[in-house]
């Protein structure tokens, strides 16, 4: 039986209000702390505003805050529930005939409309801000050393001209570019030719396109280019791949991006992986919901709240384990994407109604 609504939808603003409220919180915590981690880094360089910095750090963060989603639904959902029983107005719903699955429908509805929000529309926002932070801070602190984050990607390649090995500071993700980029030469006997460091990078088919280039060879003096190729085998494909991780790219271009690595021959589990999680995350939000029903239906007036509000959190911690260990089994190609994805999210859900089977109707 359905919830009435009027009733219904005082309690889907609730639970709306205290997600939200959490999430938003996370989001200015996380906003704050790389801000400050920005500024640290920008140092002196050139053109690091604090003006450019706070934005740097407001594309940045959507990304991370994604990754608190399911842990905001679950805390915002207790919060709901334990305020709605201690000013007793789940004692009155009750004493009205409604039962406890009653009202969790509004939390439901909530935690389904949430997921499929996250899915269609915040992740493809997430992921377009978050290639937009890596232009950006290509172009600030290539060029930095002291601003440097020590994440540097190596790549060794064979061509014609011999063996290089190059290096870089980061990868504009989505792309073939690089940027802050040093390339050490070897000829075919292994013998160091010459270094090229370089702003950036771009491979095309079967050479790389270095920007303003600065050629380093023992013996020579330097000589700057403001183009300068090189060589390759490398398949633009492969180096657009290995520098593009699945949560940075929109859920509506993955299939695309799915298809495409195969066509080329790539391997394409992390990117399958990905896109059953996430559309797997509105079961995921409602598994939350049901945890945090568990452990926030209990009257204030009979004590003992404090440990189940600690039990609940427990609770979602074991779950963020076996999402974490599952989909590390997935990506490794031992357990199928849609098994790994799915696993958690039903599971939770599971377990949560048959707590609440026990709870509520013994």
């Amino acid at each position: 039986m359905l919830i009435g609504f009027t009733l219904g939808r005082y309690f889907a603003l609730r639970f709306v209000r205290t997600v939200l409220g959490v999430f938003l919180t996370v989001f200015a915590l996380v906003y704050t702390l790389d801000f400050v981690e920005l500024l640290r880094r920008a140092g002196d360089a050139e053109g690091a505003s604090p003006g450019l910095m706070a934005q740097l750090s407001l594309y940045r963060t959507p990304a991370v805050a994604e990754g608190v989603l399911p842990f905001a639904v679950l805390f915002g959902s207790m919060a709901a529930l334990l305020q709605l029983s201690r000013k007793l107005e789940l004692v009155v719903a009750r004493a009205a005939g409604i039962s406890a699955w009653q009202f969790l429908q509004p939390g439901i509805f909530v935690a389904l409309a949430l997921g499929a929000f996250t899915v269609g529309i915040y992740n493809p926002l997430s992921a377009v801000l978050k290639q937009r932070s890596t232009e950006i801070e290509a172009k600030i602190f290539a060029r930095s050393t002291k601003a440097s984050s020590g994440k540097d990607l190596w790549i060794r390649q064979r061509s014609l001209d011999g063996q290089a090995i190059i290096r870089a500071e980061t990868a504009i993700e989505g792309t073939t570019t690089l940027a802050g980029v040093s390339v050490f030469t070897f000829d075919e006997a292994g013998s160091f030719v010459s270094q090229i460091e370089a702003a950036r990078a771009s491979l095309h088919d079967g050479y790389w396109e270095l920007s303003e280039a600065r050629l380093l060879a023992p013996g020579v003096p330097p000589e700057s280019y403001g183009t300068f190729l090189i060589a390759s085998t490398l398949e633009p494909g492969q180096v657009r791949q290995r520098f593009t991780p699945p949560e940075s790219v929109p859920f509506w271009q993955l299939p695309e991006t799915i298809a495409r690595s195969e066509r080329a021959g790539l391997d394409a589990t992390r990117y399958r992986l990905q896109y059953d999680v996430l559309w797997a995350r509105p079961v995921l939000f409602v598994a939350m919901v049901l945890v945090a029903a568990t452990v926030s239906l209990r009257f204030f007036r009979f004590g003992g709240v404090g440990k189940l509000v600690l039990g609940g959190v427990a609770a979602g911690f074991a779950l963020y384990v076996a999402r974490q260990v599952m989909e590390g089994l997935g990506a490794s190609g031992i357990v199928a994407p849609p098994v790994a994805a799915w696993f958690p999210a039903v599971v939770g859900s599971l377990l949560g109604t048959l707590t609440l089977l026990y709870q509520e109707d013994g």
